[in-house]
């Protein structure tokens, strides 16, 4: 195992706490609704980040020739919901933004339990990471407990904030937005500073695991987008959902139960810079490409936010 210096983990747990305090200040409850209305592109997203893939990243963590840490990392991220920035991500795609908000809030609200779960079971079942989960003992209560102290707490009161006063959660969101972008970034910053020389160690390891795993994320949103024959805008929203996850999360949950597990942690910090970078790419390749003259953000603009 390998040792890697700490944060601070309650300034940590803060952090990703007011971070989704300020993605659900414009979520309602019309956002949860939509989807009973319109099942079929947030669910099948759901499926694709919930269902396949941590299932696909579990396979392809026992097949690939990597450390055990880093393929316990690997699993860790593929069980966190959606990021938040999916959402902006999708807008400048030229993507259903409806779609895109309905999936963050509710994945966001399933992930309070299936987090833990899918962490637990496919840290298990994989041979490769089964000595690691054992070694480390995660308390499944504590992990819940945590899953909802950061995500399900902090929505809440976004929630309940933004209903009461939406003036204030207007003009926040965008501020809110960037500046938990650029506090987010400064925290991975310190950490990877922190951490040189692990860093540069493992680069060669991770780096290439990270970018195909990512690309194995966006894929399965693609493919499943194209299989049910969903418009060009739900596709780009469930793709860029389904490969942008919460490894703010990620972080959280490594540095609480697993603080030893150096490869874990470079896994999730370089997640939430790497998928950043493959989305907006994605989305400025996406602007430039029109959408189909029938595609439902035609025909409902307002829906699409």
């Amino acid at each position: 195992m390998t040792e890697i210096a700490l944060p601070d983990l309650t300034l940590l747990n803060i952090l990703l706490g007011l971070m989704m305090f300020g993605v659900a200040l414009t979520l309602r409850p019309a956002d949860f609704v939509r989807i009973v209305k319109a099942p079929k592109a947030p669910a099948a997203g759901l499926v694709a980040q919930f269902v396949l893939l941590p299932a696909g990243t579990c396979l392809a963590a026992w097949l690939l020739p990597v450390s055990a840490e880093v393929a316990l990392g690997m699993m860790l991220v593929a069980a966190c919901p959606g990021g938040s920035f999916s959402n902006i991500l999708t807008w400048l795609a030229r993507g259903n933004v409806a779609v895109s908000v309905s999936m963050t809030a509710v994945s966001s609200l399933a992930a309070t339990v299936l987090t833990p779960l899918n962490f637990a079971l496919y840290g298990t079942l994989n041979p490769r990471t089964r000595d690691l989960m054992t070694d480390i003992s995660l308390d499944r209560v504590d992990l819940l407990l945590l899953v909802l102290l950061v995500l399900a707490l902090p929505m809440a009161l976004g929630m309940l904030v933004g209903g009461r006063f939406p003036g204030f959660a207007a003009r926040s969101e965008k501020p809110w937005r960037i500046g938990s972008m650029l506090v987010f970034l400064a925290f991975v910053a310190i950490a990877f500073g922190n951490n040189l020389e692990l860093f540069l160690d493992q680069i060669g390891t991770f780096f290439w695991v990270v970018v195909g795993h990512n690309a194995l994320a966006l894929l399965l949103g693609q493919l499943i987008g194209r299989g049910l024959r969903m418009p060009v805008s739900d596709r780009r929203a469930v793709t860029l959902e389904v490969g942008i996850q919460n490894s703010g999360l990620g972080l959280v949950i490594a540095f609480t139960f697993f603080p030893e597990l150096g490869g874990v942690l470079l896994v999730a910090a370089f997640w939430g810079v790497w998928h950043l970078v493959s989305g907006l790419t994605l989305a400025q390749v996406w602007s430039r490409r029109p959408l189909p003259a029938d595609d439902p953000v035609h025909r409902d603009p307002v829906g699409a936010r």
